[in-house]
């Protein structure tokens, strides 16, 4: 017999008076993966954590999460799951430890376990040699450090992570995902929502949410192969005058540019799609080089979200 998803949810969805925040969620997140929300700001990604975490209560549809409906058995997922909110949560008056120990208490931990969980964690998030020192005064990798480690404590079997990089610096980033894959390695599963491209690429499982709505899922190296839509990287010595021309051609979705180079995407069904923007230039004067590339996550993401993959089509 197969196991349990982590999460089913059916028909989620939920309004904030004329407002549809999340429209129709239907996902499957497996255990012992993490499984990423990419968005854009106002998508529904908070709202379904929310729901999901059964703090907030769905306007229609469903969801269990541990094999538990929410929001009605809640209460009993309390001390199985962890969540950790965009913005710092704990008392900033409280040292690292007093914060850790006040959690403990909180989730029924005995003083000995107490001790031997604060150590563990504090260890394991390179919190020990500032213990004493007052959330308040730690930076913005050490808060999201010490948030971590308060969302593990009781050792979840479901943690939630509502865009919990969002102000923190590259190398806090990469750490921080490091644990993330050492907590399932643990046999814990993760469901994190961020913006950044790069986080989501390190996700084993991928939904892409706009306007409150299931726009994609799936791995995110099947998400790039299956794009429906030709890739193509463009390098000249104008690329604001290149760009201005390309996309007077119809079979031409979206120009990015990166630099002195153009990523274009251009409609699947198209002949030779680096030829054809090689000529295009070529007739204007312009000397350029042209090749088909792997498509990236945020061609991805474009496709995803934008009426005829045409977002960013206006010069």
């Amino acid at each position: 017999m197969s196991e349990a998803p982590a999460i089913q949810a059916d028909g989620l969805s939920r309004r904030f008076g004329d407002v549809l925040a999340v429209d129709d969620l239907t996902l499957t997140v497996p255990r012992r993966c993490i499984y990423g929300f990419l968005g854009p700001n106002g998508s529904g990604k908070s709202t379904t954590i929310r729901m999901l975490c059964g703090l907030l209560m769905p306007s229609a549809g469903s969801a269990r999460v541990l094999g538990l409906p929410v929001p009605d058995e809640a209460e009993g997922l309390r001390r199985r799951v962890g969540y950790m909110t965009q913005r710092f949560s704990l008392y900033e008056d409280l040292s690292i430890r007093e914060n850790l120990a006040f959690l403990a208490r909180i989730f029924g931990l005995g003083r000995r376990e107490i001790d031997q969980r604060l150590r563990r964690q504090m260890d394991r998030f390179e919190l020990s040699s500032m213990a004493r020192r007052t959330a308040g005064s730690l930076s913005g990798g050490q808060k999201q450090r010490l948030a971590l480690a308060a969302a593990t404590l009781h050792e979840p079997e479901l943690l939630f992570l509502d865009e919990p990089t969002s102000a923190v610096d590259p190398e806090s980033r990469r750490r921080f995902w490091e644990h993330l894959f050492e907590l399932v390695d643990e046999g814990a599963t993760v469901l994190v929502s961020t913006h950044f491209m790069d986080e989501a690429e390190r996700c084993h499982r991928l939904a892409i949410l706009d306007q409150g709505r299931l726009v994609a899922d799936g791995r995110p190296d099947d998400l790039m192969r299956d794009v429906p839509a030709a890739v193509v990287e463009v390098e000249c010595a104008e690329p604001q005058r290149a760009r201005r021309l390309l996309l007077e051609d119809r079979a031409v979705l979206h120009i990015a540019q990166l630099g002195m180079r153009l990523h274009a995407l251009l409609q699947p069904e198209v002949d030779g799609p680096e030829q054809r923007l090689a000529g295009r230039l070529r007739d204007a004067g312009i000397d350029a080089g042209t090749r088909l590339i792997r498509a990236s996550l945020e061609d991805v993401f474009v496709m995803a979200t934008t009426p005829d993959g045409r977002g960013g089509a206006a010069p």
